[in-house]
């Protein structure tokens, strides 16, 4: 892939550490890297983006998770720069409209291989920039009261803290026709 003309919503980033990863858009081709990945995450990552312990990615759920309706998903992985079902993910981030509203619900898995390096920052940012394109009112997620790096993440973007329906969770939200957020 040619740098100078990637397509949409692909873009490299060098991280802190040196290491270079493309962020684009999942294919199905990332459905086995995606569950082979899976294997390498620790237990509190999976709780904290799935909210509740799973030991394996089936390949229905990859399936599922690789293939986002066009009207109402959306999801980056941040991968090494290797063609899709060859390079290993080490983040994924998504968005899904809720049905019959114009708010759309998030969630970010970033492996601690590459945690803290501000690539959560900025795939946040990716996501917010979708749900603005296409017009929604509120970007939500839920969030464990005790993943303080998410919490922070939020709060330093301009999302609000809300009572989630479920104990232990805090749901966050971003009122989108609101000014942009904080892209630092």
């Amino acid at each position: 892939m040619k740098r100078d003309r990637l397509p949409p919503w692909h873009e490299y980033k060098r991280l802190l550490n040196g290491r270079e990863l493309l962020i684009r858009p999942i294919r199905p081709e990332d459905a086995e890297p995606l569950r082979a990945g899976f294997s390498l995450l620790r237990p509190d990552e999976v709780r904290q983006r799935f909210l509740y312990a799973i030991k394996e990615l089936t390949p229905d759920t990859a399936a599922r998770l690789t293939r986002p309706d066009p009207e109402r998903e959306f999801a980056l992985v941040a991968a090494e720069p290797l063609p899709p079902g060859e390079a290993l993910i080490g983040a994924v981030a998504r968005v899904a409209i809720a049905p019959g509203t114009r708010d759309a619900e998030f969630a970010i898995l970033v492996s601690h291989f590459i945690g803290g390096m501000g690539l959560g920052r900025l795939l946040m940012l990716r996501l917010v920039r979708w749900a603005r394109r296409k017009q929604l009112r509120r970007l939500y997620g839920d969030v464990l009261e005790h993943n303080t790096a998410m919490l922070g993440l939020a709060h330093s973007l301009g999302f609000r803290r809300e009572t989630a329906d479920t104990p232990g969770l805090v749901r966050v939200a971003l009122d989108l026709e609101a000014t942009a957020p904080h892209a630092s």
